[in-house]
C-alpha cells in the first residue's frame, strides 16, 4: 500500500510538472494583445519647440505641459491654428510633465522634484503644490480619480481632491510587464499610455491592467520631419466629439486620428 501511495504521489507531482511546463511554454507562445493603426483624419500645427509631456483637449482648447530645465511651461493652445494663447512658465529647475484638469484646476507632475503644482484653470495662477514619491510622468483621471505613470510598468491611482495614492496596478500584456508607461489619457473607457521611445499606444483596462490593444503610430511624421523630433508623446481626447489627438516632443505637427484595424 506504502508502495502504490509512493508512487501515485510521484506520478502527480511529474503530471504536475509536466503540466506547470506546458503551461509556461504556451504562456510564452501567446501573441501580443492586437495591434491597430490609424487613419489620419485631419493635422494641425504644433510649436515645435514643445518638448510635449501631458496633453489634454477641454472646451474647444488645447492643454498642454512642456519640458526641459528652463523650458517647462502650462499652455493653453487654439487647436486650429496652433497659438499659444496662455501659458505659465515653470521656474527653471523643474521639468515639467503629465497634465490633467480636475474640477476648476490643472494638475501638473514634473520629473524627479517629487512635485505637483496646482492652478486655476482660468487664470493659471499657480494655487497650490502636492508631493508623491518617485518620478512623475503622465497624468489623467476617470472622472472619479487621478491616473499616473512613473515611468515603469506601474499605475497609480490617486483622490483627486487629496492627490493622496489610493492603489496602483501592474500593466500586462498576455502577462508581460509593459515598462515606460509616458502621457496618458482616459478614452471611451480605457486608458491610453503613451510608451516611452516607441510608436504605439497602449490601450488598457482600468479594472485589470490587461493591455486590450495596440495602436502602431509609425510614420505620422516624414522622414524630414521625425529628423529634427523627437519621440511620440501626447494624446488628447474630444469626448463631445469623439475626436482623438497625438503629437510629440518637438513635432510641427498635432494628428487628429482614427483608429483602424491594422489590413
Amino acid at each position: 500500500m506504502k508502495l502504490l501511495r509512493i508512487a501515485i504521489i510521484l506520478t502527480t507531482i511529474t503530471v504536475g510538472a509536466v503540466y506547470d511546463r506546458a503551461a509556461d511554454i504556451l504562456a510564452a507562445g501567446q501573441s501580443q494583445a492586437p495591434v491597430h493603426t490609424y487613419r489620419i483624419v485631419r493635422t494641425y500645427p504644433h510649436d515645435r519647440n514643445a518638448f510635449t509631456q501631458g496633453l489634454f483637449y477641454l472646451d474647444g482648447f488645447l492643454y498642454e505641459s512642456t519640458g526641459l530645465e528652463g523650458r517647462s511651461s502650462v499652455r493653453k493652445v487654439e487647436l486650429a491654428s496652433g497659438k499659444v494663447l496662455q501659458e505659465y512658465r515653470l521656474p527653471s529647475q523643474y521639468f515639467g510633465e503629465g497634465l490633467t484638469h480636475w474640477k476648476s484646476s490643472l494638475l501638473q507632475l514634473t520629473w524627479k522634484h517629487n512635485a505637483g503644482f496646482v492652478y486655476d484653470l482660468t487664470t493659471f495662477k499657480l494655487t497650490g503644490s502636492f508631493s508623491y514619491a518617485g518620478e512623475g510622468w503622465g497624468l489623467a483621471h476617470d472622472g472619479v480619480r487621478l491616473i499616473m505613470s512613473d515611468g515603469s510598468s506601474a499605475l497609480r491611482f490617486l483622490d483627486p481632491d487629496s492627490r493622496k495614492e489610493t492603489g496602483r496596478m501592474t500593466v500586462r500584456d498576455r502577462g508581460r510587464p509593459v515598462d515606460n508607461l509616458n502621457e496618458l489619457e482616459y478614452v471611451r473607457g480605457e486608458i491610453y499610455a503613451n510608451v516611452w521611445q516607441t510608436d504605439r499606444i497602449a490601450r488598457i483596462s482600468p479594472k485589470t491592467g490587461e493591455v486590450t490593444g495596440w495602436v502602431d503610430l509609425s510614420r505620422l511624421l516624414s522622414a524630414s520631419e521625425a529628423a529634427s523630433a523627437d519621440v511620440l508623446n501626447g494624446i488628447a481626447y474630444d469626448s463631445s466629439g469623439d475626436r482623438l489627438f497625438v503629437t510629440g516632443k518637438l513635432w510641427p505637427k498635432l494628428f487628429e486620428i482614427r483608429i483602424v484595424p491594422r489590413t
